[in-house]
Formats: structure tokens, sequence, C-alpha cells
């Protein structure tokens, strides 16, 4: 037995209202009424299922499979969501343009803009992710949250990838989140939501600097 509603559609006014071409077509939405996140077609099931748990922990949900459960800080938060597959990636800020679907040696800019980010070593930048195809590689972005989080995971299942992350060039410290520690190391073993950095006030614009070890 269903003991929830559902909304039914028949005349397509809800489609219609989204301007909906897909099925199916997930749209995901916060606790005020916000499309945060949304799938079309079949597929990236484990990241919906992340997006779920992200939504639901920021709406007050106990119990979830990661801890990050905290209320949103809307009135520091200055830097939106973003992507880093070029399908809907936006401020990405290489020197001399991007490259998709190729090997490519990225470099970082001189400075990087609040709310612009930037590869460093040899990666391929694909419509839904970046992969990287050689050790040593590395993902900056300038920020203005007090929360920052990086959904990642191995190119192989069963693998597991070092990594480090750096704020403002230090080690994080109090402000790591619960998938680092006071060094900022971290490990990416399955592909997931990864907490990064949770800093306390005053909240100010910052660099962070994921390296692989």
């Amino acid at each position: 037995m269903i003991d929830y509603p559902i909304a039914i559609d028949n005349d397509l006014a809800i489609w219609r209202a989204f301007n909906n071409n897909s099925w199916p077509a997930l749209y995901f939405i916060d606790a005020r009424g916000h499309i945060r996140h949304h799938q079309f077609g079949e597929g990236e099931y484990e990241l919906s299922e992340i997006v779920i748990q992200q939504l639901l922990a920021e709406a007050g949900a106990q119990g979830l499979d990661h801890e990050i459960e905290a209320a949103p800080d809307s009135a520091d938060l200055r830097s939106p969501e973003s992507y880093v597959g070029y399908d809907r990636a936006q401020n990405f800020a290489p020197p001399g343009g991007e490259v998709w679907d190729k090997r490519h040696p990225y470099v970082y800019p001189s400075t990087l803009k609040l709310n612009r980010w930037a590869l460093a070593g040899d990666w391929t930048a694909k419509q839904q992710f970046v992969l990287l195809n050689a050790s040593g590689g590395q993902i900056a972005y300038r920020f203005h949250a007090r929360d920052l989080h990086l959904i990642m995971g191995p190119s192989a299942p069963g693998t597991t990838v070092r990594f480090r992350v750096m704020i403002d060039g230090q080690q994080p410290r109090v402000a790591r989140g619960v998938d680092i520690d006071g060094q900022g190391n971290g490990t990416v073993t399955r592909r997931r939501l990864y907490q990064l950095i949770r800093q306390s006030q005053p909240i100010v614009d910052r660099l962070a600097d994921r390296r692989e070890a």
C-alpha cells in the first residue's frame, strides 16, 4: 500500500510547466522549493542517491549515510553549485581555453576570480565528469561558503585514491570536512559526495586546492 501522495499529470500540465522533453526525468527539489539538480534519462542512479542524501541532510534529516548534517548557511553563501563535466560546467577558467574529450595537460591560471575553478595536470574533460589520467593532478576553486563538497570516485571499482586538500595554501586543520583529516588528507573509496571543507565564522573568499596524493 502506498501511503504518500502522488501527483497525477494526465493532462501534462506539470510536464509543460517544466518544459520537459525527456522520459524519465527526475527533478530534485530542496526544502525551500528550489530545484537543485535534475537527471534526464536512465542512469546516474548513485549520483541521484547522493543528491537526495545531501538535500535530506540540509533539511535536518538524521541517521544518513554521511556525516554532513547541518542547516545550510544561506546568509554567507556566495558560491553556487557547479559541475565539472562540460555538459553543465560553468566558470571553468583554463589558460588557453577548454579541450573536450581529449587528454590535455592543464595548468592553473595566475589568479582565480570568485567562483572560478581550474585544473592542473593530465586530465580528460568529459560530458559528465573530468578524468585524471596520471598522478599529481590538481583542481582548484575560489569559493565563498561555509562548506565545500566534491563528488569523486575511483576510475576502477575496488580501487582507492589518496588526495590532499589545502585552503589558501595551508592545511585546513579546524576547517576540515568530515572526509579529510586536519592535514587535509583523505581517500576516495567509491563514488559519492565528499565533504572537504567546513569552516567557522567569519566566512570569506577562500581558495581550495585538491591534489591527488
